[in-house]
């Protein structure tokens, strides 16, 4: 009896020597959770800094479309630095392509972003996505102004003596809201990365009152 299950243990032995040798031993759970995880963090950090890059074309676009828009006729000559708004949809778009750059830049280094990193990207992320609404919308509503004019203030419209301008900076605003909304997945990319540094709020108890109340922990 004894060398029969002699036998059996050192068939099982080399059962399981044979199953690590064809690779069907046990696995390392932990390295291959790892390198998932060091996979996907990669993958978010490629597609970061592409959505970065993605702005600085519309922007250098509408800014050269701007740059260029005058217009002289029997009426007398247009261009966009007669204009106020124009020219701070010009400076925002040269703005948000220098920054798109140097983020852009910034996130492709392959290390994981301090706190201080993702609170600086968290808040000029927002900033200059309210900069180059801004000047989007007040843009919009001059061109507004020399389509339609103003009867009440006896403001003709513009564009009926100049619509080469008025083209060419319906152009350049419509290309700056592009810059809007590429600005707007930014933003939305760096809340979630600066608040997925924060533990979830656990229910504590209140000492005094029994009242549970809720705790961050970075």
């Amino acid at each position: 009896m004894a060398e029969k299950k002699e036998k059996f243990g050192s068939s099982e032995a080399a059962a399981g020597s044979s199953m690590e040798v064809i690779g069907m031993g046990p696995r390392d759970e932990d390295g291959s959770s790892s390198s998932s995880s060091s996979s996907s963090s990669n993958s978010f950090r490629t597609a970061e800094t592409l959505l970065r890059l993605l702005p600085i074309g519309p922007c250098v676009a509408a800014l050269v479309v701007m740059l260029h828009d005058s217009q002289t006729t029997d009426f007398g000559s247009l261009s966009y630095s007669h204009i106020g708004a124009f020219r701070y949809l010009v400076n925002a778009n040269g703005i948000c392509a220098g920054y798109s750059l140097l983020t852009a830049i910034i996130a492709a280094k392959p290390r994981s972003p301090t706190m201080s990193q993702a609170w600086a990207f968290f808040f000029l992320d927002h900033v200059l996505t309210y900069l180059i609404l801004g000047a989007g919308a007040v843009s919009m509503e001059v061109l507004y102004l020399a389509y339609k004019g103003n009867s009440d203030v006896t403001w003709s419209a513009a564009c009926g003596s100049f619509g080469g301008f008025c083209h060419k900076a319906t152009a350049s605003v419509a290309i700056t809201f592009v810059v809007v909304a590429c600005y707007a997945l930014i933003s939305l990319i760096s809340s979630y990365k600066l608040f997925s540094k924060y533990d979830a709020p656990h229910p504590v108890a209140n000492p005094i009152k029994g009242i549970p109340t809720a705790t961050f922990h970075a």
